[in-house]
């Protein structure tokens, strides 16, 4: 007979992979956008070169030589991998080549990060337990700081009390996805999956209670002015 948390946990982690499925499309509009002007403007490579970096931790955690038992983890963060990697290739195609090599160098660098954990992590240790730890470890830090990244978002609404660069859909599917990723690590007791889905369930709360905050207060106008305000914003705070 089935133990009805695993059941409750294998459940949970579909419906999670579903969410996290619709975050990892929310960029599409975007990279259309892109596409369809042949250039990528002022956006910046930073917020997918931390997912990519964030997915390819998880999925070396979700393998049978880090974590058994964590296939839900390594099948959603593999199509995350796919995702950022392809949105990275469009930032290529249409970047300029002051874009195209900052963007490189920081993929670079964590290509080879990854590698050398995983060459240390498969020769250095043998057990399960300590390969579950330091990998874990580092996807929480990681992971936490994906999650974080919303802060500016959140700095910038009040500062101008508009939601305009803060997209409700967004802020919303980021909740539902960090409560379904809490649920399956309480249910399977995982503490690395739980703190950084745990950390980023209280920042989209934020980001909702924001939301109410400012939605009436934010401006009607020219989409093109609120736009450009929140590109300045951006440049000055990541340049």
């Amino acid at each position: 007979m089935a133990n009805p948390l695993q059941t409750g946990g294998m459940v949970v982690g579909i419906i999670g992979n579903i969410i996290s499925l619709c975050l990892f499309f929310s960029p599409l509009p975007t990279f259309i956008k892109i596409c369809k002007k042949k250039s990528v403007e002022e956006y910046k490579p930073y917020p997918y070169l931390a997912t990519l970096l964030n997915c390819m931790l998880w999925v070396f955690y979700g393998t049978p030589l880090v974590s058994p038992n964590s296939l839900l983890v390594l099948s959603i963060n593999i199509i995350g991998v796919g995702f950022e990697a392809t949105y990275l290739i469009i930032y290529f195609m249409y970047g300029n080549n002051k874009q195209r090599l900052k963007a490189l160098l920081i993929l670079m660098v964590e290509l080879m990060f990854v590698t050398v954990v995983v060459a240390l992590v498969l020769t250095l240790i043998h057990t399960y337990s300590k390969r579950t730890l330091i990998v874990g470890i580092l996807c929480v830090i990681f992971g936490t700081c994906m999650y974080a990244s919303p802060l500016l978002v959140m700095k910038m609404v009040v500062a101008t009390k508009s939601v305009e660069f803060m997209p409700l859909t967004l802020s919303l599917a980021s909740f539902f996805n960090g409560i379904c990723w809490t649920i399956y690590a309480l249910l399977d007791f995982d503490l690395f999956v739980l703190i950084p889905n745990g950390l980023g369930t209280i920042f989209a709360v934020a980001q909702l209670i924001l939301y109410a905050c400012y939605y009436k207060s934010t401006p009607k106008g020219d989409e093109d002015i609120s736009r450009q305000v929140q590109l300045t914003a951006i440049t000055t705070s990541t340049d």
